[in-house]
Parts: C-alpha cells; structure tokens; sequence
C-alpha cells in the first residue's frame, strides 16, 4: 500500500478505538477519511470530528464513495451481519481488514510494537510521548485518547513508528517489528484462543520475528516471559522488572549480551511514585538514578522500567529520558480523574481481566490509604468472565465496597452461560473481607444508587472495558 497515493480511505466502524487511531493517522498523511458506524456514542468521536473524518451514523450499501482508493473495516463486522462490508469486499476498491491496514503502515516503519496482555496502551503512549519531547519526532498509534497527544497518536516525520499491537484473533501475523516491548503473558480472550497454549504461540511467533540488529524489551518479572525471551528472539534482548526480579536474570548463554533494568526504592509520596533505577549486564552493573511518576501502582513503574530501558536502546538521553517520564500523565480511561460528585472523586479504569483489576485496586489502595474505595465492575463478555470466574473473584479485595453490573457481551459471542450473580456467589463462597459486596442490574440504577448512597471523601472507582464511565458523565454533569 502506497500512503502517497491514497486520497481517500472509508473505514466502516470507524469509531471504535483502532479504527480512530489508524483515521488520524491517515489524515496527518493528508488522506480524506469517511466512515460508519452505529449512532451509539464512543470516545473516539472527538478525535474524529478533529481530523475532519465524516462519519455516517448507520449501515448502507449507499455511504461507500465511489472514488474511495482504500476501505476498511473492522472485524466486529462481517459480510453476513453488515451489508458495507459484504459491497466491499464484492467491489473493486481495495478492501483490508483494520489489522491489514494497520500493518501495512507499521511494516514500511522502523516499527516499535507494544504488545502483551496488560498495560499496551500506558506503555505505548509514554514512550511515544518521552521520544516525541525528546526529539524524535516519532509516529505513534494508541489504543486509547492521550490528553497530551490531543488524540490517540502522533504525526511525525521520522521512520519510527511506536505502535499499540493487539494480540486478539491473533492480529499479531500480521506485523513485521523492529522492536518489540513485551509486559506480560496472562491467558485472555477465551472466546478465540481455546488453550492458554494457544495464546503464548502468539506471543512466541511474533517474537520470532524480531530482526537479529532488533531488540526485544520483557518483563522479567513474569516467570513465562523470562523463560521464552532469551531463546526465541533472535535480536538483543532487553530485560526489566522489580529489584527481586534480578536473580537469575543472567543464567544461561542465550542473555550474555543483555542488559537488565530493575527498580528499587519506590515510595510513593503526594501522589507521586518515586523510584531508582539499576542497570545491569553481565560483566557489569550501573545506577541510573531516580526517577518519578504521577501513575500509582507498582506494574506502572513496571510500565516505567520498559519505557526507560526502550528509550535508552532507541539512545534518547538519559537527562530527557527523566524529565519526561515523570511529566506524563496518561491516557484516558486508565485511572482517568473525572470529577467530583457531592464531594466524592469518580475514577474511570478500564480494567476488565482479573490481573489488571487486581493491579489497578492494589495502586488505588495505595494513592487513597485510608478512603473507602467503592468498585462499579461491569463485566465484559461472556467468554471471558465464564473462562476466568475463579480469578475474577479473587481480584476486588482492595476494595471496600463492590457492585457488579450485568455483563457487557461481545457482538462476536453468544451471550448467556453465566451471570453477574455468579461472580458474587463466587466472591462470597470465598468469605472475602469485602465489606458490602451487590448486584444491580442497569448503568441508570448504578447511578441511581449512587447518588443516594455515596459520601464526601469517598473514591468510586467506575471499572470495565464498557460504557460504565457513562455513570460518572452523569454524575458529574459532563
């Protein structure tokens, strides 16, 4: 695909996440962009409506342009379910699937794939954002709206391209990286991958790929990680984690020429997080100082460790490296202060696997020490919260108060096997230390209760990968 001669793309679900990203990136191309999708209301559309996208609020064989050079669609829609993308692909105008589109780009880059199961999206935009303010004038596509970035990307004129790589149905075949910063393996997408075997060949196929001049940064600090890193990637590999994790980082061949970056002396203090940095090789170690962050929560410095060690491969200098790691303040939806409501902070978080539950409601706990945390959890997809019920219910303990919605089903699922309820049986057979733990059905009762029920001084913490921040729009009259 030639960017240079692409005038103008059509995209059908253009308002989800990715699709919005790769439209705005398209349109700093100077690419006209039009698009579909459902009249529901999404994040994106505010970034759709500043690069100029038009977008139609329903599906017809009419709204595709006849001079459109490129169309794309997203998979949530298939030619039986949606009649664009059965016209598209008949027609003649060349037709690609959001993640063919997306690697076309990212394949004619120096291409810096953020990928895992947790945490991409912080990741992705804190090294585009420490790079862009450090020189490089990179691209960057995130899978979230960055405040800084005032969309969910960067423009830039260099070849590096820092991209948000999604690992479901397996979209990673598709790319070719350069570099590779990897943060966790842990079993998701339930209703693709069948086996949590199927789901680390992702992860290992895809770092087979790395060049041997390319490099991979990984998180020592998953056991799984450390074992399939050194010896299925061809290039330099890169590792971090926190100061317990160093033992062992050195052992066998295959890591004598990498380097290991680890954390010690974190304290959180005024809301920040303050840490150092040591930085070890096999025949030698160095202190790179210390380092701070607004993020809470031990897997953002984590999060922190990968954009350091990535930054520092990539050679950006270390005084820029420290100043803009601690002035990035992230990107929506991931502990994202909405307001106040009656004296109350509203958190929307968009955490929606046990593990990232777990981590965000541990960082929670740790920014408001003495607060009453009360959890909205609504759960997302049928497959997900069935395949994983048992872990779900050992995630909320940081909480004092939890209330679960009704599932967020998938388009792509059949809905039913399970039920909220199911989920707070499950907590509750597990005598958990939750003080008040309920079930209501609809965002309108949630909020409803809410407004009755919260005080000043408490945390609501609105939890899902769903609309659930509707509540809080609500609440705080946004």
């Amino acid at each position: 695909m030639d960017l240079k001669r692409l005038k103008k793309a059509y995209m059908i679900g253009i308002k989800g996440v990715g699709m919005a990203m790769l439209a705005q990136f398209f349109a700093g191309q100077g690419i006209e962009i039009a698009g579909s999708d459902t009249e529901e209301k999404f994040l994106t559309e505010a970034v759709l409506k500043k690069i100029g996208a038009r977008v139609t609020e329903h599906f017809s064989e009419e709204n595709i342009p006849a001079d459109a050079d490129l169309i794309v669609y997203s998979t949530a829609y298939t030619p039986e379910r949606n009649v664009e993308v059965a016209k598209a692909l008949k027609g003649k105008i060349k037709t690609l699937t959001y993640a063919e589109a997306l690697a076309e780009v990212f394949n004619q880059k120096y291409g810096v794939a953020v990928t895992g199961s947790h945490g991409k999206t912080t990741t992705t935009a804190w090294l585009a954002f420490v790079l862009e303010k450090s020189g490089f004038d990179p691209s960057a596509m995130v899978g979230s709206f960055v405040p800084q970035f005032d969309g969910a990307g960067l423009v830039g004129k260099s070849d590096l391209l820092v991209a948000e790589l999604d690992e479901y149905q397996n979209k990673l075949r598709f790319f070719q990286p350069r570099a590779v910063l990897l943060n966790n393996i842990d079993y998701d997408h339930p209703d693709f991958f069948k086996t949590k075997e199927d789901y680390e060949d992702a992860f290992i196929n895809f770092i087979k790929k790395i060049p041997a001049k390319g490099f991979l940064v990984a998180n020592f600090d998953d056991p799984l990680i450390r074992k399939l890193a050194p010896v299925n990637c061809r290039g330099k590999v890169i590792g971090y984690g926190s100061e317990a994790g160093t033992t062992g980082s050195f052992s066998g061949s295959a890591m004598k020429d990498g380097v290991y970056y680890s954390a010690y002396d974190i304290d959180q203090q005024n809301g920040r997080q303050y840490f150092k940095v040591r930085m070890e090789t096999a025949d030698e170690e160095s202190d790179l100082g210390g380092f701070e962050t607004s993020l809470s929560g031990k897997h953002n410095v984590l999060n922190a460790l990968a954009v350091i060690a990535a930054s520092i491969e990539l050679e950006a200098p270390l005084s820029k490296i420290r100043e803009y790691l601690g002035e990035f303040t992230g990107t929506a939806r991931r502990m994202e202060m909405m307001g106040e409501f009656r004296g109350a902070t509203i958190i929307d978080d968009y955490a929606h696997h046990p593990t990232e539950i777990k981590a965000t409601l541990a960082g929670a706990r740790q920014l408001y020490k003495d607060k009453k945390i009360i959890t909205v959890f609504h759960p997302h997809t049928f497959t997900r919260t069935k395949a994983l019920l048992e872990d779900f219910a050992k995630s909320f303990e940081d909480t004092d108060e939890l209330v679960v919605l009704d599932i967020y089903g998938s388009a792509r699922e059949e809905q039913g096997g399970v039920h909220s309820q199911d989920l707070i049986a499950k907590i509750k057979d597990q005598r958990s230390k939750i003080k008040d733990i309920s079930y209501i059905s609809t965002l309108d009762e949630c909020e409803l209760y809410l407004r009755n029920h919260v005080s000043r001084g408490d945390i609501v913490l609105l939890m899902g990968a769903g609309d659930v921040f509707r509540i809080g729009e609500n609440l705080i009259g946004k």
